[in-house]
């Protein structure tokens, strides 16, 4: 009695799972909290548009905040981007 269709050595493949689905609410949470955190990008670009427009260079006393909130805000695109991938899949 010989078994030739599984080698000893190899476990039988195992179904392919697919990943937990996340809750409506929490999705919901990281796109308003997307939001909110494109507020201080939106501030950090008329301010940064206005420092420029007015001197024609960013003061260097407001450019570190300049900076801050233009990361703020990429992290908050990256956050609803995230939340709209993730319910989709």
């Amino acid at each position: 009695m010989s078994n030739s269709d599984h080698a000893p050595d190899k476990p039988p493949a195992l179904p392919r799972q697919e990943p937990p689905q996340r809750s409506g609410c929490l999705t919901a949470l990281m796109a308003i909290s997307g939001v909110i955190l494109l507020l201080p990008g939106l501030c950090a670009l008329l301010f940064g548009g206005l420092s420029i427009s007015d001197r024609s260079q960013i003061a260097s006393d407001i450019a570190p905040l300049i900076f801050l909130g233009l990361a703020v805000g990429a992290g908050g695109v990256g956050l609803i981007w995230a939340a709209i991938r993730r319910r989709r899949s």
